[in-house]
């Protein structure tokens, strides 16, 4: 056949597409070859320190890039996805830039690893490398385009929204085997969300083959009971048929009728990464198999055979490849280095301080003394009034699922009250439920927030929040940081805490808030009183940082601890102790349930002359060290208490920091109060053997006097 310009009809045969996008689809698969090469060669020569491959997958993701619309529909990859950056127009020197870590790299400046990009104008979300956390991400991402096509009034300084957008959100087989991946399909397929999911599986999660993870080796099979899910199983290293493929899923996810999987055979031509060596697992004969599948070498047959390019203009291709990598490389070595003074940068919001004076309005009281969980269910109904972008979820918070039934019943409203008739306001838009499911939670949590809108979510009890660790430590905390800044998710996470229940048990009695103050990039909140629980509430919402707001069960309703409603604008910014108690012979630093026992404590002493200084510290990340250091520096004796276990606790840090920094001030060693180091029990003399009560707190007190 001459080669030349297809005919109309031959294009239709290509997908549509003529010969010169058939030309740019090679060089597409080619360069992330090449690039591929080059890194293992710069790794090699010293110049970068890991690799992993795209090598196999080339044909499957070029698809998807043009089945999509970078900049318009939105991209959750994950770390084997070079030729879907490529061909939605991240550069070869912007890859590169990333590989070698430098100060220049324009995704994370030498903080992420090679193939963990992110580009806030093309939508590609900054990614990790924890495998399956991006499921839920795409899901909440969709949620919140589907929130703002229904709430006009909420877009205003959002992320962009398209009417039609699709989330593509692309993994391995392996990490289809994560209970993420299957928590995220319930809530796409249930609420009919426009999420395009590609299953790049190459039949093994390092050396582990899906057969031994899936159930039939089948990840499109085994989801054939899901509803409203478009499902197609394709040859990924068929070019064509692969963008038929996802032509159609896309089309389906546009038109609303549902989430789409596209489930693509390729080949790991390459080991996992430079440090997988395939053929301690891989025979000889499997790894030929799989290089004759290689989806390069099939398009180039399938030009050639077709007429469409011949071998001088497919080698040309090549040797342009070849030039435009030598320049980028070049740049590339001459690029500085990242730098160790750029560590601290972009932990937190560089833009909003939640410990400047901008968030200390006071309060305006008015009304009769109330209870905490009433003054924090003021708080949500004033930010949910003052901005339509708050959105409030997780499990029970809805007054009920089934709306048209709100005139009949009373409402749930949170297992604790605290979200109680905020649906009638609201409406089920702004106010709903979530599965049990807590990483489900904080996931689409995580989306909502990258979308610009403030998600408010409630997990029930601290001791269930470990499902979601994943999505807190290493997506909610670290995303800023690990994208220099480009995105951002400040979601508040609302988590019912601590014991004093008499009863709570093993289950409902935890704490474990130094597990959370030990993670960079997350805020730590905890108040003891109603009008503290309202103010920093208030902040927690309107700062820019993802914060963890603690909520003791045991203050929710005390008689103690209540307080006037404060108005809409009072806040208390982060990092800001309150002094309880005035005194001069010793200090008591607490927080929580244990400021009302240290409270009682202090007060026995006074009636024989010891005069107790008592430290609410609010917050804890940050924590007021100034407030801290005047009073011991007042006092010069010091009494740290908490109600966690009390090795390996909160309580440690502040006495190892004041050991050394303000032991020129102490006349007494510093002491700790805390739990004992086992569980809590149900029956109330379990509890309270285990618990610190106000007479170990009043005994402690006694002996540092005593010095």
């Amino acid at each position: 056949m001459v080669v030349g310009t297809p005919s109309a009809i031959a294009q239709q045969k290509y997908g549509g597409l003529d010969r010169q996008r058939l030309a740019w689809a090679y060089r597409t698969m080619v360069l992330s070859r090449r690039m591929d090469e080059k890194e293992i060669q710069l790794h090699r020569q010293g110049h970068t320190f890991f690799e992993i491959s795209a090598a196999g997958h080339e044909a499957l993701q070029l698809a998807a890039a043009m089945a999509l619309q970078p900049g318009y529909d939105w991209f959750f990859p994950y770390y084997r996805g070079r030729t879907l950056a490529l061909a939605l127009g991240i550069t070869p020197l912007e890859l590169l830039l990333e590989a070698v870590g430098s100060a220049e790299a324009p995704f994370s400046g030498g903080r992420q690893m090679p193939s963990h990009w992110g580009s806030k104008p093309l939508h590609i979300v900054s990614q990790s490398s924890a495998t399956g956390t991006q499921w839920l991400q795409a899901v909440g991402c969709a949620e919140a385009g589907v929130y703002y096509r229904e709430s006009p009034d909420a877009r205003q300084g959002s992320a962009p929204f398209a009417e039609n957008e699709v989330m593509c959100v692309t993994g391995g087989d392996g990490s289809t085997s994560e209970g993420e991946f299957y928590e995220s399909l319930n809530t796409a397929c249930s609420a009919r969300l426009p999420v395009l999911y590609l299953i790049e599986d190459n039949g093994y999660a390092i050396s582990v083959p899906v057969e031994r993870q899936t159930p039939g080796g089948n990840i499109s099979h085994l989801l054939s009971g899901f509803p409203n899910l478009f499902r197609e199983e394709v040859d990924g290293t068929d070019f064509l048929a692969s963008l038929d493929a996802l032509r159609r899923a896309a089309a389906y996810c546009r038109e609303r009728r549902g989430p789409a999987l596209v489930h693509g055979h390729v080949v790991r031509l390459h080991p996992h990464s430079l440090s997988d060596d395939q053929k301690l697992y891989k025979t000889a004969e499997e790894l030929a198999a799989e290089a004759r599948r290689d989806p390069i070498l099939r398009f180039a047959d399938f030009l050639l055979n077709e007429g469409l390019l011949s071998q001088e203009e497919l080698k040309k291709l090549e040797q342009e490849v070849e030039q435009e990598l030598e320049e980028a490389v070049g740049r590339v070595l001459k690029a500085p280095a990242a730098e160790g003074r750029s560590a601290p940068l972009h932990v937190y919001s560089e833009t909003v301080d939640p410990t400047s004076s901008a968030f200390e309005i006071p309060p305006r009281l008015s009304g009769e003394p109330t209870t905490m969980a009433e003054l924090l269910n003021a708080c949500l109904r004033d930010e949910m009034r003052r901005d339509a972008r708050v959105v409030v979820f997780g499990q029970d918070v809805a007054d009920t699922s089934h709306e048209e039934n709100l005139p009949r019943v009373k409402g749930k409203g949170g297992v604790f009250k605290v979200t109680h008739d905020l649906q009638r306001e609201f409406g089920s838009r702004r106010i709903f439920n979530a599965p049990i499911a807590e990483a489900n939670i904080v996931g689409r949590a995580f989306g909502y927030a990258l979308r610009g809108l403030k998600p408010v979510v409630e997990i029930q009890f601290i001791d269930y929040i470990w499902p979601a660790m994943m999505q807190i430590r290493d997506e909610l905390a670290v995303i800023r940081w690990r994208s220099i800044g480009n995105f951002s998710c400040p979601v508040v996470i609302r988590v019912a805490y601590g014991g004093y229940l008499n009863g709570g048990g093993i289950y409902h009695s935890q704490c474990g808030e130094s597990i959370f103050t030990h993670i960079p990039g997350i805020r730590v909140v905890l108040p003891s009183t109603a009008l503290d629980a309202n103010g920093l509430l208030r902040t927690a919402i309107r700062c820019d940082d993802p914060v963890l707001f603690l909520e003791h069960k045991h203050l929710y309703r005390q008689p103690y601890n209540r307080n006037p409603y404060p108005g809409p604008d009072f806040m208390i910014p982060f990092g800001k102790a309150h002094t309880v108690r005035e005194g001069k012979d010793m200090t008591v630093i607490t927080y929580g349930g244990v400021v009302q026992k240290a409270l009682q404590a202090a007060g026995k002493l006074a009636e024989e002359g010891m005069s107790v200084e008592l430290l609410d510290l609010r917050s804890l990340n940050p924590y007021d060290w100034e407030a801290i250091a005047a009073s011991v520096r007042k006092t010069s004796r010091v009494l740290v208490a908490h109600e966690d276990c009390l090795s390996w606790g909160f309580g440690a840090e502040i006495a190892a920091r004041i050991a050394d920094e303000l032991f020129d001030h102490l006349d007494a060693p510093v002491k700790r109060v805390g739990a004992l180091d086992t569980f809590v029990g149900y029956h109330p003399n379990l509890e309270k053997a285990i618990l610190p009560q106000a007479s170990d707190l009043e005994n402690a007190m006694r002996a540092i006097l005593s010095w």
